[in-house]
């Protein structure tokens, strides 16, 4: 009985780790049709059941034609957005919020005027890390 006690204490850091995983999820839409409006993606959520809490965000999102200026895209969850610097990357700003919490990307403009005719989000796209 001696022997076994001292290959248990082994395990225990095992015990400690907590369980890691990812989800994706996309969509297309929506249109971008005037300055000074806010529109969001439809809703980017695991397919499945998560639990634990987001530790990384990985994002892409591609336009139907190049973006006009004044383009901000924020990624939302539901208490918190995090401003996007590029139409694709990595971001921590959702640390610690619930990993089964339904995501979206929201597509602004700054200043005025009509956008160019047929402008709109081809994909939406977030890979979520989460602990």
């Amino acid at each position: 009985m001696r022997r076994v006690w001292p290959g248990l204490f082994l395990l225990l850091p095992l015990w400690a780790v907590a369980a890691e995983g990812a989800w994706h999820a996309s969509a297309s839409g929506p249109s971008l049709g005037a300055r000074g409006n806010w529109l969001s993606s439809p809703p980017l959520r695991a397919a499945g059941p998560v639990q634990g809490v987001i530790s990384q965000v990985s994002w892409r999102y591609k336009l139907s034609r190049p973006a006009p200026s004044g383009l901000v895209v924020r990624l939302c969850a539901n208490q918190r957005c995090v401003l996007l610097d590029g139409a694709s990357g990595t971001t921590r700003g959702l640390a610690h919020v619930a990993a089964d919490e339904t995501l979206h990307l929201a597509f602004g403009f700054n200043g005025r005027g009509a956008m160019p005719p047929g402008l709109r989000v081809v994909s939406s796209e977030v890979t979520v890390n989460y602990q």
